[in-house]
């Protein structure tokens, strides 16, 4: 047992000590001894840091891909606390192997949290999309597509856990797929609506182009959001007028989705919009957004086809 796990510990016992990526990097890459030590010493920690922790890990895991955080996210997947379990399962996201999955099929089936479930289900549309693009055993990813459909097409249960199974099954093109997004569109709860113009996109199937400009003009802000994210997906330059309205939209996630969108779709009228966007951006000091607008033009210039060498 080394030095670095009794270190760790004592931090997270500690409700002051701040939880910085230097403190995080004791629990990465725990093995043998080191594993054992936090799984017996688990329940010491307090709960409000348990979950913090997770919160923390998924910070430090978008930014640097160095740290393994495993064995820290699948035991926290265990934990008694469903809030701690939806987090674990959400810091989790860089976990593509097959012990990954084989937790979380039942996680999404029998799991009492219908918080979980859902996050479960979203975590297994990565696998099925790594099965579709040959990343990833097509045998196992098969097991969360069928999962997926069943839950679907089980209305019994929560719709935030049946929406989230048809996002994740629209990774596949599976030839029941369409029929589950066209099924999930007359939904009469707006989220599942939402959730199918989500799965539009993600078909890359130019059919749906008519219901995605129609909803880029929907007063509810969850629509717009997955319209304009659809219509980046699908590359509809069609589009750009109304996006030109959107991306000074009030709703921040809304606006952000769209200067990602115009960057899908690429080529001149994008890139001016997106120009524009980054002149504002630059004299209110935002700096999230212009590193965005960064990227989306780096991204809107390759859409386009123009290279500069």
């Amino acid at each position: 047992m080394s030095e670095k796990i009794e270190l760790a510990l004592e931090i997270l016992r500690n409700p002051d000590a701040p939880l910085s990526a230097k403190a995080l990097y004791n629990l990465s890459d725990l093995e043998g001894e080191d594993r054992e030590r936090l799984y017996q010493e688990w329940g010491t920690i307090p709960l409000e840091r348990r979950r913090k922790l997770m919160h923390r890990v998924a910070e430090v895991s978008e930014t640097n891909f160095d740290m393994d955080f495993s064995a820290v996210t699948r035991l926290a997947m265990t934990d008694l606390d469903a809030e701690l379990r939806e987090a674990a399962v959400e810091a989790a996201w860089t976990d593509e192997s097959p012990e990954m999955l084989n937790r979380l099929l039942p996680m999404a089936s029998i799991d009492f949290s219908p918080s979980v479930r859902a996050a479960a289900i979203s975590a297994l549309g990565r696998f099925i999309e790594l099965g579709e693009d040959g990343k990833f055993d097509k045998q196992l990813a098969r097991q969360a597509e069928n999962l997926a459909i069943r839950i679907y097409k089980n209305e019994d249960l929560d719709t935030e856990i049946r929406r989230r199974a048809l996002e994740a099954i629209s990774n596949c093109s599976r030839p029941e797929v369409q029929d589950m997004i066209e099924d999930g569109y007359k939904h009469r709860d707006l989220r599942m609506r939402a959730s199918a113009v989500y799965a539009m996109g993600r078909t890359c199937d130019e059919q749906w182009e008519n219901i995605v400009l129609k909803e880029l003009q929907n007063r509810d802000a969850l629509m717009r959001y997955e319209a304009v994210r659809a219509a980046g997906e699908l590359s509809i330059e069609s589009a750009l007028p109304l996006l030109a309205r959107l991306i000074e939209e009030a709703d921040r996630e809304v606006m952000e989705m769209t200067v990602w969108s115009l960057g899908e779709i690429g080529g001149a009228e994008a890139q001016r919009l997106l120009r524009e966007k980054a002149d504002e951006a630059e004299r209110d000091g935002d700096d999230d957004l212009s590193e965005a607008i960064e990227e989306a033009l780096a991204t809107a210039s390759l859409a386009g086809g123009d290279f500069a060498f």
